[in-house]
């Protein structure tokens, strides 16, 4: 895919959108720590009005964690907001940092795990967690080394240029979720290629798997798919904040050398513990504003 520019993205309609931009990329020229506390703020102000996803983080939580008290609920959804708000910031510093400002604030930790793995020839499935720093995540993997990743097109033409831009800065390509072949063919010629399949995506080309204490969360059968149409490793790359604004860690696993790739269910339920893993190195910053649990078994009702 392209990251070429259209002047029709110059239209007035997106001026405003342009406008905003612009802010983000006035905005983190701060220094990092200055960064960090402006987004906790803004994540702090924006509860009061994404009263429909605080609701949504709160109930998530509470049936993943159900023997959590309601005291330490409620601060880690109020953790919660901090990170999203942290999220904005991070997805200006993931499109308009240069490379050596963001090599300044991560380390790696496994990167032997995935020089093995592309060692093999075969290609590799990076399996991908929802965090807010998700965006920011992107441009550390490929600073580390450069990948493909697949991705849902974004519904405003300018907002599709400017993230694909961002995001090509060191990565190879973006490629369709729903582009099964190109997914294939990439792993197939030995590239390495990031899928996140922690979210509910519907009904469709799912199971229902145990997902922490939700024994019946609708979980994508494309993991199970794409290993074995390609026949790729599996492992896990994660990025979470430090404490104490002291920057991000990138977590690189060992390759799932003991994935069932022959029964979609065990493998359904085998990546959901895996997910569960990698959320539990830092809770508070997963995306439990998703609703992950919308769709449910045949006559069950909903759970928000």
């Amino acid at each position: 895919m392209s990251a070429a520019f259209d002047r029709s993205l110059l239209h007035p309609r997106y001026w405003f959108t342009w406008f905003g931009l612009g802010i983000l990329w006035l905005l983190v020229q701060l220094p990092y720590p200055v960064l960090s506390f402006l987004g906790s703020a803004m994540g702090t102000a924006s509860r009061r009005f994404l009263k429909r996803r605080a609701h949504i983080a709160d109930r998530n939580i509470e049936l993943c964690f159900p023997e959590m008290s309601p005291v330490a609920r409620e601060r880690l959804v109020e953790q919660n907001f901090h990170s999203l708000g942290m999220g904005l910031i991070e997805t200006g510093m993931a499109w308009f940092w240069s490379d050596a400002r963001v090599k300044k604030w991560f380390d790696v930790e496994g990167y032997d795990n995935l020089t093995r793995a592309l060692g093999a020839g075969k290609g590799v499935m990076v399996v991908g967690i929802h965090f807010m720093s998700l965006e920011l995540g992107g441009r550390v993997m490929g600073l580390c080394r450069p990948m493909m990743a697949t991705y849902r097109q974004h519904n405003s033409p300018l907002m599709e240029w400017v993230q694909t831009k961002g995001r090509l800065r060191s990565n190879k390509a973006m490629i369709d979720r729903r582009n099964l072949r190109g997914l294939v063919q990439a792993l197939k010629s030995g590239e390495a290629v990031w899928f996140a399949p922690d979210q509910d995506y519907g009904r469709k080309g799912s199971v229902f798997a145990p997902f922490f204490s939700v024994p019946d969360a609708a979980t994508t059968n494309g993991t199970y798919v794409l290993s074995k149409l390609s026949g790729s490793s599996l492992l896990t790359i994660t990025m979470v904040r430090k404490p104490g604004k002291q920057g991000y860690r990138l977590f690189i696993s060992k390759a799932m050398d003991d994935y069932p790739v022959e029964d979609e269910m065990a493998a359904a339920c085998y990546m959901n513990k895996v997910i569960e893993r990698e959320i539990l190195r830092a809770p508070e910053q997963y995306l439990w504003v998703h609703r992950r649990f919308k769709t449910r078994p045949v006559g069950e009702a909903s759970l928000y």
